[in-house]
């Protein structure tokens, strides 16, 4: 497995980063629905073509197989495809975005148990929870800091 950060962010790799993000959303965001996926989906490209630093992991076959995007110390996504979870990839993607591009934040979903857990793991800690989501919608995000970190 290969990270690599991206900076010529072609078509057909947004396309398959989608298809990671799909994925991975289906697999871990069991309380969205089907339609709120596909309108999510929508602005997933927008997403990865704004944000500033987009790394991703290749395969040995030089597909991407996950991905993670980075601002201003901020994990803004972090989607691994189904297959390829529980391998270490998230680990080595978060210990490149702290080492790389200095996360320190982030935000998740309340009701993905597994990522805050994860994020735990990665000794991050929630020092505030909302009950919207940024969209407004029902889904409480829990915003968490690495360490003792005070801002």
């Amino acid at each position: 497995m290969r990270i690599v950060e991206i900076t010529n962010k072609t078509p057909d790799l947004i396309e398959r980063l989608l298809e990671v993000w799909e994925s991975s959303v289906r697999t871990t965001h069991l309380f969205l629905s089907d339609s709120e996926i596909k309108s999510i989906k929508e602005y997933v490209p927008q997403a990865l073509n704004g944000v500033a630093h987009l790394i991703i992991a290749k395969d040995e076959t030089g597909l991407p197989v996950a991905f993670m995007g980075v601002e201003d110390g901020t994990l803004e996504m972090l989607f691994i495809s189904p297959e390829e979870r529980g391998k270490g990839l998230g680990k080595r993607l978060i210990r490149y975005g702290i080492e790389n591009h200095g996360v320190k934040r982030l935000a998740v979903n309340e009701q993905n148990p597994q990522a805050k857990g994860f994020y735990e793991h990665m000794g991050f800690q929630v020092y505030k929870r909302t009950d919207l989501d940024e969209q407004g919608n029902p889904y409480p995000l829990l915003y968490m800091r690495l360490g003792k970190t005070t801002e």
